[in-house]
């Protein structure tokens, strides 16, 4: 083969490979971003999917893809182990979870950035039968109470509650059911006097016709926050939480968002997250 030869074959093998690292960079900036979704046990059922939260949260979809340029990819995330697993591994780059305390943890132990929380905030709600004799938490000692399942946010958030009202319950008392759906049920029927749920669950929006009625309704917390992981740049963190923010001060925006429950968005709030994880008594594990 003559030198010039060679030299050709040379150079098309250099731009060859300059063609291959470029579609390999390219393969990598078009990859989703993977957007995790939690809703607990007070949010969608097993019957849902990847596709409908996708459809549901398309307007905070649409602003993320167009703030961090890059398609998103819904994940419904239903058990709470493979919320924390995924968070712990970095499989999620974003997370919008409504039991507060995962995003949280998500901000102290794994190195997630916190971009926005949601309004309005979230509260636990201790209800009785409307026609119950029970007007005070004072009245609640030696009372039968039914939570959500032992490890739900809801049921911390209403023991931390309880604990700072001084509501004296005894554990012996507490029966701990897996869907929030259930608490009406036991309390029509007389198996428990008064039920913990969260504000923003299915069974609060139909308390009348459920029977039931407020006793108490606890400090505020915040409520579904938005956390992104580390490989997305800060700049762009701030970016998306001020889009998110100015989502809900136009008509169609704020629309959309009262679509899906929500009136709109702060920033700022990484210290809340924190301070309720101390509030709960979260504790880091090493």
């Amino acid at each position: 083969m003559s030198l010039f030869s060679l030299a050709r074959a040379a150079r098309a093998g250099r731009l060859l490979v300059l063609a291959l690292a470029g579609a390999a960079a390219g393969a990598v900036s078009a990859q989703s971003l993977v957007f995790a979704v939690s809703e607990g046990t007070s949010g969608a059922g097993t019957s849902v999917g990847d596709e409908q939260m996708a459809t549901k949260y398309r307007p905070v979809i649409e602003v993320m893809e167009r703030v961090l340029g890059q398609k998103i990819a819904v994940r419904y995330v239903r058990d709470f182990r493979q919320l924390e697993d995924g968070m712990k591994s970095a499989r999620f780059d974003l997370v919008l979870a409504r039991p507060s305390d995962y995003p949280a943890r998500g901000v102290r132990d794994y190195g997630y950035q916190s971009v926005t929380t949601t309004q309005p905030d979230g509260h636990c709600l201790l209800v009785v039968k409307a026609d119950s004799p029970l007007k005070s938490l004072d009245e609640l000692k030696g009372k039968r109470m039914i939570l959500p399942e032992r490890v739900a946010y809801m049921t911390k958030f209403c023991l931390a509650e309880m604990r700072d009202q001084k509501v004296g319950i005894s554990p012996e008392e507490v029966t701990y059911v897996r869907e929030q759906g259930a608490i009406p049920f036991a309390l029509q029927n007389g198996l428990s006097h008064v039920g913990g749920i969260a504000s923003y669950s299915g069974v609060a929006g139909r308390l009348p016709k459920e029977g039931l009625r407020v006793l108490h309704k606890s400090r505020p917390q915040p409520y579904l926050p938005l956390i992104a992981g580390a490989k997305i740049p800060a700049d762009k963190v701030q970016q998306l939480g001020a889009e998110l923010v100015a989502l809900s001060k136009t008509e169609a925006g704020g629309k959309a968002l009262a679509a899906i429950g929500l009136k709109g968005f702060d920033t700022g709030t990484q210290p809340r997250l924190l301070s309720l994880l101390d509030w709960l008594g979260d504790k880091k594990t090493n």
